[in-house]
Parts: C-alpha cells; sequence; structure tokens
C-alpha cells in the first residue's frame, strides 16, 4: 500500500543532497548515492544540488545550485546556512516531498520508513541529541515538500546576519519557523555517533563504539568525518593511537593540544569496522 507521502511523489521516494566548494566533493557524494540505493526500496530518485558534477557516478541526477540571491552570507557563525538554497520555491523537476540527507552521514539501516511517517505537507526533522531540553530538529536529515520553506528563505534573504545571528544553527531557523510547525522522526532512528555510539570513559577503552539496534542513520557532525571512526581517531585534531599510547600522551602538552587531562582521555575511540562496512561505494 502507497503511503500518503509516496502518493504525492507519484510512489516514488525523492532524496536529495546539496554540495558546494571542495570540501567534500565526488567522493562523498558517490558513497552516499550508493548507501542510499542499498538500503531503499525502489522506485526512488537520487538528486545532487551541485556547482561541480565532475567524476559523479551517472546514476545520480544532477542539478545546478538553486538560486538564493544572497550577496553577503553570514560570517563568524556555526550553521550551515549555504543549505538556504534548498528553501526555494523550486527544486530543480522535483515536486511533493523530499528526503534531504548531509554528505557525511552514514546510512546503517533502511530509509523506507522515512516516507511512511506524517503527511506529505508535513516538514519532519531528525531530533538534535546535543541539546536535550531544547525541542530543538537536525537538518542532517529531514523531510519537506518542495516549496513549503519559501517563507523561510525569504526570511533569510531580507537579513542574512541577523537571523544567524539570533538562531546560530541553520537547524534552529527551520524548527522555530517551519509552516505549520516542525515535527521530527523517532529518535532511535537518527542517531549522533559520538553521544549514541561511543562508550564514556574508561569504557572507551576497552570497547569498540557500538551500533544500536534500531538505527538508521549515523550522523558525524562538527567535521568528525566517517573515516575518523574507521581510524580511531577523535575528530579533525586527533590521532590514532593503542589505548595505552593515549593515555600515556596525557603528560604531552603539545598532543594533549591544551585539553584537560580528564577530557583529554574522554577524547578516545577505538577503531570502528562497522562504519567502514556501511560508509562505501
Amino acid at each position: 500500500m502507497t503511503s500518503a507521502v509516496l502518493a504525492a511523489s507519484g510512489g516514488v521516494k525523492q532524496v536529495i543532497c546539496i554540495s558546494w566548494g571542495t570540501k567534500y566533493g565526488a567522493p562523498f557524494i558517490n558513497r552516499l548515492y550508493a548507501m542510499v540505493r542499498r538500503n531503499i526500496t525502489p522506485p526512488f530518485t537520487f538528486t545532487c544540488f551541485t556547482d561541480n558534477r565532475a567524476d559523479l557516478n551517472p546514476e545520480i541526477l544532477c542539478e545546478d545550485l538553486p538560486p538564493l540571491d544572497v550577496e553577503n552570507m553570514p560570517v563568524r557563525t556555526k550553521g550551515i546556512w549555504p543549505k538556504a538554497r534548498l528553501w526555494g520555491p523550486k527544486l530543480g523537476k522535483l515536486s511533493g516531498p523530499v528526503l534531504f540527507l548531509d554528505l557525511d552521514l552514514v546510512i546503517v539501516g533502511s530509509l523506507d520508513s522515512f516516507f511512511e511517517v506524517g503527511e506529505p505537507d508535513d516538514v519532519i526533522l531528525s531530533r538534535n541529541q546535543t541539546t536535550p531540553f531544547e525541542r530543538l530538529g537536525q537538518t542532517s536529515l529531514f523531510r519537506f515538500p518542495v516549496g513549503k520553506l519559501v517563507s523561510l528563505q525569504e526570511k533569510f534573504r531580507a537579513d542574512p546576519q541577523g537571523v544567524a545571528d539570533k538562531y546560530e544553527f541553520e537547524q534552529r531557523f527551520v524548527t522555530r519557523n517551519a509552516p505549520g510547525g516542525a515535527k521530527f522522526f523517532p529518535r532511535r532512528w537518527v542517531l549522533h555517533f559520538r553521544q549514541d555510539c561511543r562508550w564514556p570513559f574508561p569504557l572507551n577503552y576497552f570497547l569498540t563504539p557500538r551500533l544500536p539496534a534500531n538505527a538508521r542513520v549515523i550522523l558525524f557532525p562538527r567535521d568528525f568525518h566517517p573515516q575518523f571512526a574507521v581510524e580511531g581517531r577523535f575528530g579533525l585534531k586527533g590521532r590514532a593511537a593503542p589505548p595505552l599510547d593515549h593515555i600515556l600522551h596525557m603528560f604531552d602538552p603539545e598532543r594533549r593540544r591544551n585539553k584537560s587531562p580528564f577530557r583529554y582521555l574522554r577524547h578516545y575511540i577505538r577503531p570502528t569496522p562497522w562504519v567502514a562496512d556501511h560508509w562505501r561505494e
């Protein structure tokens, strides 16, 4: 039986992503497409809005970056505000509900359920686990109907820096201003690697980060790429090391990089093979 969400898009599951500049590029896009293809029941489409189509899998549908018409984007902000390009009245040839995925997440289970929850006109976000006392969504994975977020783009375009200063993150802006109010996917479907998968100190030195049974997608925000988890590196500046070596490096200020000793000890993960099993073409 076709859900109302799928009926609104002609029975096709529409997945989208966006890429600009050189930070990610073809390797990340191709991996994301491969993960979607392995974890979704056809028919589906995978559309990438991008400024560079070089070396992309020919099965990926490519569209130019949607216009935004903002001369000066916000500066000194944590939010990924170029995503506002997706909030316009049109997204290429697509219409109806679309599921947006960030390029640096890892898909570990079926995506089908994301097209069954709610109504076609709903804006549904994954829950943000980093702010448990704030009803905040996460736009690393969210579903919305094409054109539903035009009012957000208009508010942002009118005062980009002011909006960024007020809301800090674009996901807070979407959560607070989604027309009709934001809804959320089940909490355990979309998990945060560092919060939901790694073990707390001192278990992090003995146990490989776990993959919870009900997870569909694992997020790797704030420059913590999946490859770092594969190697056992805690972030962009982390170094892979055996547990004992990491502990001994606590006495080296250069290796500790101004972290307190306890924070340094907490910031350790063992190599995580299951990430590599999923994060591949």
